[in-house]
């Protein structure tokens, strides 16, 4: 593979390809030492980072457009659990010997694309050599202070819930890994889920508009991990009575002789929303989730007086996701 011919050549590609025009409020782009964006006055900004790096969140067999829109998708997924809209972001990528000029435009059309869908600016960031090809993401966005969502509003009582059914990122996973016999269908549809998933944005907003949704955040790092992390900053318990687990992880997990709700409780990087609301609200707002999104609002359980994720039959269930320091 050949080095790029310079820095300067090429930011003057990206710009290209991610165009010159600024966004609303984005005042100055790529190009310059800093981005200048200037917020509107009755919204919080809500800012993200998140670091996706070379075999540990993706592999360089990948096609770069699937990197690239995924490093993007994981910090969108994060804007979309505060209930927020992005408006820009900057990307800090480390590139090595197996990432030429051609691939690193490739990945930043694959960040370009989702970036246009999502109504986020690109707007600029950095390039170095690394071990490892890296690339650290941070979005801005934007929120009414009275839709702001966070993972500590959780209530005893309050129903525990989910927007997609879990486990076909991770299904997409092992079969990126290993041939599996499962059908073409099926195995398209798993590595769709783990390369190039959809931040759920749109339903973001959705359950940010509402009073009667008390806490929400991504399900990045597998099920049990995030509602443990959602309880914990409740100072809340919370009693799981169904597993919603997408049909292509059931397939992929019952051709590997697999337990299928181990994929959702651990598979992590599903990207669905998970929260909490007024249980009176609930068959109210999952009729209307419905009609507007065309999928389910899974009813997970309850929060619970005390501390702890426990299954119904009262088994405590142990965190089996991802943990960023652990590998695991």
């Amino acid at each position: 593979m050949s080095a790029p011919r310079s820095e300067d050549a090429l930011i003057a590609e990206l710009r290209a390809v991610i165009g010159a025009a600024p966004r609303r409020s984005l005042r100055l782009g790529i190009g310059d030492d800093a981005a200048i964006w200037r917020p509107s006055r009755s919204h919080d900004s809500v800012i993200t980072t998140d670091a996706l790096v070379e075999d540990v969140h993706f592999t360089a067999a990948m096609e770069p457009e699937a990197i690239g829109h995924r490093a993007l998708a994981a910090n969108l997924s994060d804007i979309a659990a505060m209930g927020a809209r992005p408006v820009l972001a900057t990307i800090a990528l480390g590139v090595n010997a197996r990432s030429d000029e051609g691939w690193i435009v490739r990945a930043y059309r694959g960040m370009t694309a989702l970036a246009k869908r999502s109504g986020c600016a690109l707007a600029g960031g950095d390039i170095t050599r690394a071990p490892a090809i890296t690339f650290a993401i941070t979005v801005v966005g934007e929120v009414r202070p009275s839709n702001v969502k966070r993972r500590d509003g959780a209530r005893p009582g309050d129903v525990v819930f989910v927007t997609s059914a879990l486990g076909a990122s991770h299904a997409g996973l092992l079969l990126s890994r290993d041939a599996v016999a499962v059908s073409d269908a099926i195995a398209a549809a798993a590595r769709t889920a783990y390369e190039r998933p959809e931040p759920q944005l749109a339903e973001g907003r959705f359950l940010g508009a509402s009073r009667n949704v008390h806490a929400l955040m991504d399900t990045s790092d597998g099920l049990s991990t995030d509602l443990a992390r959602l309880c914990a900053a409740s100072g809340v318990g919370a009693r799981l009575d169904r597993i919603p687990v997408d049909p292509v992880a059931a397939a992929v997990a019952a051709a590997r002789g697999e337990d299928p709700d181990a994929y959702a409780l651990g598979g992590g990087e599903d990207f669905a929303l998970l929260g909490t609301m007024n249980a009176r609200a609930f068959g109210y707002l999952a009729g209307r989730f419905a009609a507007r999104f065309g999928r389910e609002l899974h009813n997970l359980g309850a929060i619970t007086e005390g501390a702890g994720v426990r299954l119904a039959n009262g088994v405590a269930l142990p965190r089996s996701g991802w943990d960023h320091l652990r590998g695991n």
